[in-house]
């Protein structure tokens, strides 16, 4: 008897490559995928603002990166010691506005640098609700734990997803051409929406997407949300909050993914790439240099033979790593 409802995701005509550079932009689940990628040095630049939820943040800060915004002091907010950007996650946040502004220009830099060259653009809606802070009417990333009080919830409509994104599809389209965007929607439940509340908007969110599916730049969608409402369905796939994915659903979710994202050559090259990023936090059941320097040897040769195969995998953090081990 098959206790699960299973379904099949078509392979991708379009296949990530060590050539091809991914960002992934949008909920946390966002980056859970995107560190498998990361992991195997493939070329993925993830939330280059932190996460956000919403896909009015997710645009926001897709404008900023495109449209080359510098950011300011007057665009910083200051609460209870801390500098902060509404733009942004709360890693970005400092007591020294310098130190704030300077990692989120070199960040929006970085970040489209990277977009210029990048195959994918993966985003992740988590929640079509928005917080509006009342002070200026901008529609916030992130709270950073400032009173509810100072802000408006909204539950956006679904044609104002579309018509947001109709435009952000099409200024993608004519700066990035060869650019292939993927939505997905996050299976991480929005629970301080309530149980109605976060499945209202979930649906809106779905609905939003199925008629940007129709845009003439043919985006494509993940079923991310599906493989673990759908598929999993069951509480040992959670964290212990029971509203995030455990890692073996994380590990579920990316092995469809990479079934549907990348060849076999690419899979079987992420496979000895990690073994590789793994060994980094190997520990020895001996404290013989002789063997640590034998397995630093091996480990090395390793690597050299990747490089041979692809040479743009960064490996110098491991060669450092390795190297250091081999002169103990």
């Amino acid at each position: 008897m098959e206790l699960r409802t299973t379904f099949t995701i078509d392979p991708s005509k379009n296949k990530i490559t060590y050539n091809d550079p991914v960002m992934f932009i949008g909920s946390c689940f966002a980056s859970s995928i995107g560190s498998q990628l990361e992991m195997g040095h493939i070329p993925v630049l993830i939330n280059p603002a932190g996460a956000v939820f919403n896909p009015v943040s997710v645009c926001n800060t897709l404008d900023t990166i495109t449209g080359g915004k510098e950011f300011l002091p007057e665009d910083l907010h200051f609460y209870d010691g801390t500098w902060l950007s509404f733009y942004h996650y709360t890693d970005f946040s400092s007591e020294d506005p310098s130190m704030v502004l300077e990692k989120i220009n070199r960040r929006s830099k970085e970040s489209l640098g990277f977009l210029k060259h990048a195959r994918f653009l993966f985003v992740t809606f988590g929640t079509a609700r928005v917080y509006k802070y009342k002070a200026t009417d901008l529609i916030v990333s992130n709270c950073h734990k400032i009173p509810a009080s100072q802000f408006e919830s909204k539950l956006l409509t679904v044609n104002e997803i579309v018509d947001l994104w109709t435009e952000q599809l099409n200024r993608l389209h004519l700066l990035y051409p060869q650019l292939q965007v993927v939505f997905t929607i996050s299976p991480v439940r929005h629970w301080k929406d309530g149980a109605h509340g976060n499945q209202v908007s979930k649906s809106v969110l779905f609905v939003a997407v199925d008629e940007l599916l129709k845009h003439k730049t043919t985006p494509h969608y993940f079923p991310a949300y599906e493989l673990v409402m759908d598929d999993l369905r069951d509480y040992r796939f959670y964290d212990d909050d029971m509203l995030h994915p455990s890692v073996s659903a994380v590990n579920y979710i990316w092995e469809a993914f990479a079934g549907c994202y990348l060849n076999n050559n690419t899979i079987n090259m992420w496979r000895e790439v990690v073994k590789i990023t793994k060994a980094l936090n190997h520990r020895f059941n001996t404290e013989s240099d002789l063997k640590k320097k034998y397995f630093a040897e091996r480990i090395l040769k390793q690597i050299s033979d990747l490089k041979a195969k692809v040479p743009t995998i960064d490996f110098s953090r491991e060669e450092d790593h390795f190297l250091k081990m081999r002169k103990m």
